[in-house]
């Protein structure tokens, strides 16, 4: 699949197919992040993967009840490791969310090209999950995806909500609101 056609036709997925997702696809999945590219090279990231379903039963408590999050064959858990570097000056201890961020954008974007599906959740209990998985106190969580086939392979389409290109860029200096 092209490229430029998966960045457009990725959407969130929030219903899913039981069907497994193969060994070799997962494994391509999880590579795409693997090699994201990270500050200072750091890979502060770890990613679980949740296939049990009773697991993925009490995460949707820790999820804000989004029951879809167990709904898919697989639920990944994208955890970042506090890495004390104050990348930009301004960032703190966190400049890891930044790095464990574009590793979940080379999942997700890696999904979409193999006809999976995902939904970034960011509404969750971080400590509820740390103590239920078992994560270190110095590893938080950054984000969940459920990852499976969407029930409705039509929801990968390009949308047209979104602004224009002339809204969101300036050159040479800031402009406008």
């Amino acid at each position: 699949m092209d490229f430029y056609e998966v960045i457009k036709t990725r959407r969130s997925v929030r219903s899913y197919k039981k069907d497994p997702i193969p060994d070799d696809v997962l494994k391509r999945v999880l590579n795409a992040a693997r090699i994201a590219p990270s500050g200072n090279n750091r890979q502060p990231w770890k990613f679980i993967i949740i296939k049990d379903e009773e697991r993925k039963k009490k995460m949707v408590e820790l999820c804000e009840g989004q029951k879809f999050v167990a709904e898919a064959p697989i639920l990944i858990v994208a955890c970042g490791r506090n890495i004390h570097y104050n990348r930009g000056g301004w960032m703190g201890d966190y400049s890891m969310i930044v790095d464990v961020a574009i590793a979940m954008d080379h999942l997700t974007l890696s999904a979409r090209a193999e006809g999976l599906g995902t939904c970034w959740i960011g509404s969750f209990d971080n400590e509820g999950i740390k103590k239920f998985l078992g994560i270190p106190e110095d590893v938080n969580v950054v984000a969940l995806t459920p990852l499976g086939y969407p029930k409705n392979p039509d929801v990968f389409k390009e949308t047209k909500d979104r602004k224009n290109l002339e809204e969101i860029i300036c050159y040479d200096k800031w402009e406008g609101k």
